[in-house]
């Protein structure tokens, strides 16, 4: 499918990615396994997605659906390369239980520009997700869209420059934001944690968090005492191999949100 006319994918080389740098596969998998028993030993159970060959974006496993109430809304890639993951995801959770899996018209790219707070649900657009699929989310979880506009190449998906702590608590990078977008944010989330530069560029907003413990990458220090004094527990996992690949915790995981 190609982008609507009005809708212009924009391309932008990843600034983590130096060819001169090429990923440490027995290292990148190292640390895959340590986020993923670091996942169990809090509590989490944690599913796996078989690799699938030829497709090895798949470890970005966020961009390929997002779940709420157990309802799964599909994705469907902005990038030729990355098209064939969607019908592995949904495949995945019509085989896992999910009986309400729906293959979306219009592009986007899960839980990469889609976050799940209490209230709404933040849809990013600007790189990735086309505009047209706010509307379609929302018509299909019937939970009001807040969309928000990013401006930095480097932030290219919501979820590097977001992330819900739990309810309608957020933390996220400004001028990863349009004005009007930073002005909205500021309207809903007056109380939400700002992180730095230094952090935002660690992909420190790229996390995890359960309600208390936040999952996030080792190198953005600048936010472990902040989210302490809110009564967070952050923990630091190291994924600079996958960082090599534009990702890191929340880009490899894919959250799946049960019928309350």
């Amino acid at each position: 499918m190609c982008p609507p006319a009005h809708f212009r994918v924009t391309y932008s080389i990843n600034p983590w990615m130096d060819p001169e740098k090429p990923v440490d596969i027995p290292l990148a998998v190292a640390q895959w396994e340590e986020l993923r028993n670091r996942y169990r030993s809090l509590g989490h159970t944690v599913e796996e997605l078989e690799p699938v060959p030829g497709l090895p974006d798949m470890v970005y496993a966020a961009n390929g659906a997002t779940v709420v109430d157990g309802r799964v809304l599909g994705a469907r890639f902005a990038h030729p390369e990355r098209a064939g993951e969607a019908a592995v995801h949904r495949a995945w959770y019509r085989a896992n239980g999910f009986s309400d899996v729906h293959e979306p018209e219009h592009i986007n790219e899960g839980e990469g520009d889609f976050a799940v707070t209490g209230t709404w649900l933040l849809a990013g657009r600007g790189f990735r997700s086309s505009p047209l699929s706010h509307g379609e989310v929302q018509e299909f979880f019937g939970r009001p869209v807040i969309g928000l506009d990013l401006v930095d190449p480097r932030y290219y998906h919501l979820d590097t420059a977001l992330c819900v702590l739990g309810g309608d608590d957020i933390m996220y990078y400004p001028p990863a934001f349009s004005p009007g977008s930073r002005a909205v944010l500021e309207r809903l989330f007056p109380d939400a944690l700002v992180a730095s530069a230094a952090d935002a560029e660690a992909l420190g907003l790229n996390a995890v968090s359960d309600g208390h413990h936040v999952m996030l990458p080792h190198a953005a220090v600048g936010l472990l005492e902040p989210l302490r004094r809110r009564g967070y527990d952050p923990v630091p996992v190291d994924l600079t191999e996958l960082l090599k690949g534009g990702g890191s915790v929340k880009c490899v995981t894919a959250e799946l949100r049960p019928a309350a």
